[in-house]
């Protein structure tokens, strides 16, 4: 009887392995970044606090690159002074490091995100 039943199985199994089962739905966002803009406390700055934040941004921005440019100048003076033959050393390093740091702080700012 054991051997009857397991060929039952094994001769259905083939036929529910093409079944699927219902998979639970997610709720669809209706609005790409998953906010309502209709819904309280979503709202938008006006455009005049818009607009001044975004001169800001600008002027944050045009400082960070004018400091992004000395970093950079002080680096490469640092570097002309070093040894072709020896390896760097750790204060040129973290001043790179600060550099990439504050280049990605720029990119972030540019984006419109802060």
């Amino acid at each position: 009887m054991a051997i009857g039943s397991s060929l039952g199985v094994l001769a259905v199994a083939p036929l529910l392995s093409g079944l699927q089962l219902p998979r639970p739905s997610r709720d669809p966002r209706p609005y790409p970044n998953g906010r309502n803009p209709g819904s309280p406390g979503s709202e938008e700055p006006s455009t005049p606090e818009r607009k001044a934040i975004e001169r800001e941004n600008q002027k944050q921005i045009r400082d960070d690159v004018a400091r992004l440019y000395e970093m950079a100048a002080e680096l490469k003076s640092e570097v002309e002074k070093t040894d072709a033959n020896a390896t760097l050393s750790l204060s040129l390093i973290k001043k790179a490091q600060e550099i990439e740091k504050l280049a990605k702080q720029i990119k972030n700012l540019a984006k419109g995100s802060s």
